[in-house]
């Protein structure tokens, strides 16, 4: 059995930065185009190199996805797609011997409606490293965080452009693993090019936290890719 949670995490990130690289971290939902496809994608992104996977899990209104996993994810919930079968995905993809971090990225109403205690006692057993919540505020998790602590599991908190100096904080103290630093205002996948103060926003982060900045939302092409793992700890696709 190998360590699993915040311990996997932080040795990814580790790894990547002795071999001089950002971590990608590439996402996928479960259930597109359907069930056992988007098993063999994530064990193919796992065996291409993948430091870190998001394992997406569908929700009907998916506030912070652009059209693309909008889509997707719609596609996975005509499939029947539930938050239970995510977990058993992870579960079977870990007995297939795929050892790459996996986090599970979902939105709040799935896990409450899942029970908090339950979804961290059943990712635990399942092999799932940390959790990502596009809709719960670093300081909105009072439930689920002291959970995911107990369990020492991941949980990376946003960051947007528009964050004050006190949510910098406040994230930075309440991620677990990696913070997702959010490079646009708007939706995934949409954006045309990355924000020329992405690298001030990124300093400003690592004055007050020497935890991993992975950068998401916006990145289209291995151009931005490159641009961005020059600079941040982490890119996610």
């Amino acid at each position: 059995m190998h360590d699993r949670g915040l311990v996997t995490l932080k040795a990814a990130f580790e790894n990547a930065k002795q071999q001089r690289h950002a971590a990608f971290i590439p996402y996928f939902p479960i259930g597109y185009p359907d069930y056992e496809t988007s098993l063999q994608v994530i064990a193919s992104l796992a065996e291409s190199g993948a430091d870190v996977i998001e394992v997406g899990v569908p929700f009907s209104d998916p506030l912070a996805d652009g059209p693309t996993i909008q889509a997707a994810t719609q596609k996975a919930l005509e499939n029947g797609t539930t938050l239970r079968q995510c977990i058993q995905a992870i579960q079977s993809l870990r007995e297939q011997g795929i050892q790459t971090p996996m986090v599970l990225m979902g939105y709040l109403n799935p896990f409450m409606a899942y029970g908090f205690e339950h979804l961290v006692d059943d990712a635990c057993v399942a092999g799932i490293d940390g959790f990502v919540v596009p809709d719960m505020p670093a300081d909105e998790a009072a439930l689920f965080q002291p959970l995911v602590e107990t369990a020492e599991m991941g949980l990376a908190h946003f960051l947007a452009p528009t964050s004050s100096p006190q949510r910098i904080r406040l994230a930075a103290e309440k991620s677990r693993g990696y913070i997702y630093l959010v490079s646009v205002t708007g939706v995934t996948g949409t954006s045309t090019g990355l924000p020329d103060d992405l690298v001030k926003r990124i300093a400003d982060i690592r004055l007050v936290t020497q935890q991993p900045i992975a950068v998401g939302f916006g990145i289209r092409t291995p151009e931005h890719a490159t641009a961005v793992g020059k600079i941040a700890d982490g890119v996610i696709v």
